[in-house]
């Protein structure tokens, strides 16, 4: 009984002092020329759906929950930002060649349509994320009209 009490107290002695290691902040002040929404003229449904479903990942500009600042919460957080940003930005997405705007239209497609995005993760928290059949069929219509036009 002795040695899990002792145990017990470490443990709660790491996660206590696990709260004090700060983790960087996915928050810009300035919307860059290079944003999606700057590059391209999206429809007003289309731009609410990504900022509410996808920008919080793939953006320089996170929304937070109040469970960011506990760790390992916010570790977790972190990791889905970097992992996310590195596969699409929509704030750099006007940096991109034209080859590679099409492709990553054509995986937003995909996933999308594949409910693999937004992660069921993040939508079992956030549920406004969770995308309805409208949404997705609005994103559906704009990216084949963009694919249309590259």
């Amino acid at each position: 009984m002795k040695v899990l009490k002792i145990i017990l107290l470490v443990v709660l002695l790491a996660l206590l002092g696990i709260q004090f290691i700060p983790t960087t902040r996915n928050q810009i002040d300035i919307v860059p020329s290079t944003d999606l929404m700057e590059v391209y003229n999206v429809p007003e449904q289309v731009e609410i759906i990504f900022k509410t479903s996808c920008y919080d990942c793939h953006s320089n500009n996170t929304y937070y929950p109040w469970y960011n600042k506990i760790q390992p919460a916010s570790w977790m957080i972190q990791n889905h930002i970097k992992k996310g940003k590195a596969e699409l930005n929509f704030n750099e997405f006007g940096s991109y060649s034209e080859r590679k705007r099409k492709s990553k239209f054509k995986s937003i497609l995909s996933q999308v349509k594949d409910g693999e995005m937004p992660l069921a993760s993040y939508t079992w928290i956030q549920r406004d994320a969770k995308l309805s059949e409208n949404e997705k069929k609005a994103i559906e219509d704009w990216i084949n009209k963009m694919l249309e036009d590259l």
